[in-house]
């Protein structure tokens, strides 16, 4: 699956994804933070799915319509778990982020 990883996820989640066979781009590693409206359109435009750490994104495309690929917002997430937890959520709910789904995980639940 296609990927764009927050600045705020750790970067070492790339490797963990990339290993598990998916194309990853993380906004860690690009010149400057073109900011969270540019980096949803980004992903949309590429149709990547958001991996993020906040609300901001969720809410840009729920209250504000940005149209989006898919997001995945990981909720008290230690950085060493970020990336199997997301080759976790890839694998299980794969089907539904192809229909461009909203998820949010923490330790005890997902919401979809």
């Amino acid at each position: 699956m296609k990927l764009l990883l927050d600045t705020c996820v750790w970067g070492g989640a790339r490797t963990v994804l990339q290993s598990a066979g998916h194309d990853v781009v993380w906004t860690g590693a690009w010149a400057e933070d073109p900011g969270d409206e540019q980096i949803l359109a980004y992903a949309h435009a590429e149709n990547r799915v958001l991996v993020m750490l906040d609300k901001d994104f969720g809410e840009l495309a729920v209250v504000r319509g940005q149209q989006h690929s898919g997001i995945i917002r990981l909720v008290d997430i230690s950085v060493t778990r970020q990336g199997d937890v997301c080759v976790w959520l890839l694998n299980k709910y794969a089907a539904e982020l192809e229909k461009r789904a909203i998820i949010t995980v923490d330790d005890t639940r997902v919401r979809i």
